[in-house]
């Protein structure tokens, strides 16, 4: 009942924000523009069938057939983010109108001229509408399997064994298997992952959008991650939003990636691995348990924490780990969308350092909702280990 209830707040409330966002494009480019009929008739159609087609795809592509829902989440997703674009390319010419006004000299005291801003509307409206072609067509290239990056990090340990200096995590995050991204984008992540010879993979959540069901044949190549101390796995938000996260903890047990829910491992003889669920699956028979995954440890070697979101982080540096993995924020993943981010996540991409603890938050490997990466790229994070010192 809990989560039913935050799922209509969340969907109520998405659906006034696009509302808005929509009112605002026909504002400014089809009434400001000075459209006549049946041209500003057909448009206020056509923006308003498109507003409606976001709400009514997300619905649909919960109970459709993936290669039904793959060309129509194409649509709504792309038209999404190109909405975005033109809301904050629109909002920036508004600005410069505002400065006009307002910057002594600038209006030169002459009375307004409707022509002459009718004039400048559409002036202004086509060249919004090119600009926002072309951004959306960066982005669109930015969240192809082509443009997936290696970043590499090096993170210091305290009480890490010279054995082990040098260990390497490659992490991914956020994959987002789905409507839009699937089999093709999965092997070539694959092949990028192993081509790196890691020490240890870690996924740490949203690895899919929907039902085993739906992305069993997607998700296969996942079986030929490869790395010497093994593939583990921890819950993101979106696991619980798909009604099946059992079976894809069983799924993934099964394809040689093991999930960490709440536990330990101990790796090498040399650090201590911990996973836990994500944080907003408490009262669906999961959830956070930081002091659980701790219990027993080993306080002469260092650890590491899988944990989806970074506001884990909190709790973690207090109770002493040394290293979180988290992703969750996509680092934005479309700029300028990186600054409303940050009012909700304290740490959005990178490393920081609290203390004698420190956490890594991955941009992310996929895409969720638009299919687009501009100022976010996405990536595959290799960590290596490394003594103080």
């Amino acid at each position: 009942m809990h989560s039913l209830w935050h799922l209509s707040y969340f969907l109520t409330f998405t659906c006034f924000i696009l509302f808005c966002l929509h009112c605002y494009i026909w504002a400014r480019l089809i009434r400001d523009t000075g459209l006549q009929n049946p041209w500003r008739r057909r448009l206020t159609v056509l923006l308003t069938l498109l507003g409606l087609m976001i709400p009514l795809g997300l619905f649909f592509s919960r109970f459709a057939p993936r290669p039904v829902a793959s060309p129509v989440m194409a649509v709504v997703y792309t038209w999404l983010g190109m909405a975005f674009f033109l809301t904050v390319l629109l909002a920036l010419t508004d600005l410069v109108k505002l400065l006009a006004v307002t910057i002594p000299g600038m209006a030169q005291g002459r009375p307004p001229d409707p022509d002459r801003r009718r004039f400048l509307a559409l002036l202004s409206g086509g060249l919004v509408l090119l600009g926002d072609v072309g951004v959306s067509a960066v982005g669109l290239f930015g969240a192809t399997a082509g443009a997936l990056q290696v970043k590499k990090v090096r993170v210091t340990l305290r009480k890490l064994p010279a054995a082990l200096e040098g260990y390497r995590i490659v992490q991914i995050s956020d994959v987002h298997v789905g409507p839009t991204l699937g089999r093709d984008f999965v092997e070539e992540m694959v092949r990028k992952v192993n081509a790196l010879e890691p020490d240890l993979i870690a996924i740490t959540g949203d690895l899919v959008d929907g039902t085993v069901g739906q992305l069993k044949e997607q998700t296969e190549p996942l079986r030929d991650l490869r790395a010497r101390d093994g593939a583990f796995f921890v819950t993101g938000n979106h696991e619980y939003y798909t009604g099946d996260v059992d079976e894809w903890l069983a799924w993934l047990s099964a394809a040689g990636i093991r999930p960490l829910r709440n536990e330990r491992v101990l790796i090498r003889e040399g650090f201590e691995l911990a996973g836990t669920d994500d944080r907003t699956a408490r009262g669906l028979g999961h959830g956070e348990d930081i002091p659980k995954a701790l219990q027993g440890r080993d306080p002469d070697k260092p650890l590491v924490l899988m944990a989806h979101q970074p506001k884990s982080f909190f709790q973690a540096a207090q109770l002493g780990v040394d290293l979180q993995l988290s992703g969750h924020t996509h680092g934005g993943q479309i700029y300028p969308f990186t600054y409303l981010v940050a009012l909700f996540q304290p740490y959005v991409a990178g490393l920081y350092q609290k203390g004698n603890s420190q956490i890594y938050v991955s941009r992310g490997t996929g895409t969720w909702g638009p299919p687009m990466r501009l100022g976010a790229p996405a990536e595959i994070t290799e960590i290596k280990l490394s003594q103080v010192g």
